[in-house]
């Protein structure tokens, strides 16, 4: 039996796993890279669709500081259990959460989860919020992004801005998506992109293509910002 089966061990291991992560973070020298993006956007107090890789969910949570004015961000975040530890880790560090799945019911072939998960969303952007979302997750391919992102920018015509994270050093877990576990007082860097937009007649597969390079290159940068500075 796997160990996140049980909710009583869910519920530790995320008080656990957050007592180590805030002070951690708060350890960390951050390099900021084009900051003013996501600052212009707070600004305004637009609706925006924030979007990094599945890894790098345990080094996100400065990336929104509501200190500095950020619209209230829910997380999209699966109804595994696994989902379920990472909802409770983000609860802890101060971000709500929509629950979602990747999985269709047996019985008609639907995600009704995903589709719930998804009305949601277009909700709380309408309402003039921010949403999270991992494009890779819950279960990959790794730094592969699926369209509902596209899908989602498209249908509600919210920007889009990715953030690539990297810390130096860290630790990569043995999961899917190597997952990224920062060490107290290292280095870190988040580098921004867009904002992008999506039309109704653009091509998702095309965008989702073009969007999966350009956070794939942040992320690149992000590294080699962190390494250096």
């Amino acid at each position: 039996m796997r160990p996140l089966k049980s909710s009583l061990v869910v519920q530790l291991a995320a008080a656990l796993v957050t007592a180590y992560l805030r002070p951690t973070l708060a350890t960390l020298r951050w390099r900021h890279i084009n900051r003013q993006i996501p600052e212009a956007v707070w600004a305004k107090g637009d609706p925006v669709i924030l979007c990094l890789w599945h890894q790098t969910i345990p080094i996100s949570a400065p990336t929104w500081p509501a200190k500095d004015g950020a619209q209230e961000l829910q997380v999209l975040i699966s109804r595994s259990k696994d989902g379920e530890f990472i909802a409770q880790v983000m609860e802890r560090l101060g971000f709500g959460s929509i629950r979602g799945s990747s999985k269709k019911s047996s019985d008609s072939g639907k995600n009704k989860n995903g589709e719930q998960a998804f009305r949601e969303m277009v909700r709380f952007l309408a309402a003039g919020k921010a949403v999270a979302v991992t494009p890779d997750g819950p279960r990959g391919p790794a730094l592969e992004m699926q369209k509902g992102v596209a899908a989602l920018a498209r249908l509600t015509g919210a920007p889009v801005l990715m953030v690539g994270i990297a810390a130096d050093p860290c630790l990569h877990l043995d999961t899917w998506d190597r997952t990224i576990i920062p060490l107290p007082f290292g280095r870190a860097a988040m580098v921004w992109g867009g904002p992008y937009h999506a039309r109704r007649e653009d091509d998702p597969d095309a965008l989702t293509a073009q969007w999966t390079e350009i956070l794939r290159d942040l992320d690149r940068q992000a590294m080699l910002a962190a390494q250096q500075h």
